[in-house]
């Protein structure tokens, strides 16, 4: 077995893990406000156990990870090891050496009292330390493992499988504070419940990055004009496939071509006047890989940037004219 880690991954993850408990510890468990996963797991039994919540991390996660180890693969086992490890680290400096008196006088020490701005505050640097250790090469909650693990069996999805677990611990907490304190702290659950949607969005927002690219498929019966502007002016790579209409049986073309969500009022402006009967479907895309790049690099110009122009062998279309460069490929 022969593993490629990487150095420049280890950075990536040490900077992740401190993040995710700057997050934790500074702005949501001060005020009462749980992170999802084994993480908000370790903040409710440390406040009532009276373990450090570093002990708990390390105690919840590791058996998952080598639970799972053959489906995760040792690369990702590794990765995720040593940002929980940081994570861990990071919690027990800030909550055993640095904050030694505890947070429940003074609150967050970076928002104070103000139990909204540390449920988004905090969920933000929790999203961010999650969505760059999965960037990385890992992931920062054993719970998402135990999913992969179970769900089969279960019979649900990984996602709603973690759902339902933290919104089991979210109850949990409410409860568990509530019989505590003798008053009514459901209030934890909804606080919570806002940071963890905040911290699933900026895990969405680093993981795919700001700009989601935009799949358009367009069936038309005005293909070749249609592909030579479209081409000509997004500088985009365009794909043809055959298709035929179910109800009318008419051979028309379908284009398939990704641009991102600047370029789509363009495209549609000249579908519209090229053809304006083609009938247009626009899909989110998380991911491109290949040579038809989505975005221009940097410093790239029109001139410089080579268009891919793909015609499938065919009589009507085969013969058309092609204005911009064709490498041939699609």
């Amino acid at each position: 077995m022969k593993l490629k880690l990487k150095a420049v991954n280890f950075i990536g993850l040490t900077l992740a893990g401190i993040i995710n408990a700057v997050g934790v510890c500074l702005f949501l468990s001060p005020l009462n406000v749980y992170d999802g996963g084994f993480s908000g797991t370790s903040v409710l039994l440390s406040r009532y156990l009276g373990l450090a919540q570093a002990i708990f991390l390390l105690i919840l996660n590791i058996p998952f990870y080598f639970i799972g180890r053959k489906k995760i693969g040792w690369e990702f086992l590794i990765y995720s090891l040593y940002a929980i490890g940081i994570y861990s680290l990071g919690s027990f400096l800030i909550n055993e050496v640095i904050f030694t008196g505890g947070f429940e006088e003074i609150g967050s020490p970076v928002v104070g009292k103000e139990i909204v701005l540390a449920a988004i505050f905090g969920g933000l640097l929790s999203g961010v330390g999650s969505g760059l250790v999965i960037k990385f090469g890992g992931a920062l909650d054993g719970v998402e493992v135990m999913a992969v693990i179970m769900h089969k069996k279960l019979g649900v999805s990984v996602g709603t499988f973690v759902m339902i677990y933290n919104a089991i611990l979210y109850v949990v907490a409410a409860v568990v504070a509530s019989v505590m304190s003798g008053e009514n702290e459901w209030t934890i659950a909804l606080y919570s419940i806002i940071a963890y949607y905040v911290g699933l969005k900026t895990i969405d927002f680093i993981v795919e990055g700001v700009e989601k690219g935009k799949a358009a498929m367009i069936i038309t019966e005005n293909p070749r004009k249609l592909s030579e502007r479209l081409s000509r002016e997004l500088k985009r790579g365009i794909t043809l496939w055959d298709s035929t209409g179910y109800y009318s049986g008419a051979d028309k073309k379908m284009l398939y071509v990704v641009v991102n969500r600047f370029e789509i009022a363009k495209l549609k402006a000249i579908v519209k006047e090229l053809d304006p009967k083609a009938f247009v479907s626009i899909m989110e895309v998380s991911e491109i890989m290949g040579e038809s790049k989505m975005y221009r690099k940097r410093g790239e110009t029109d001139a410089s940037r080579p268009v891919q122009l793909s015609f499938p062998v065919d009589k009507a279309v085969n013969s058309a004219p092609v204005s911009e460069e064709n490498d041939g490929k699609n």
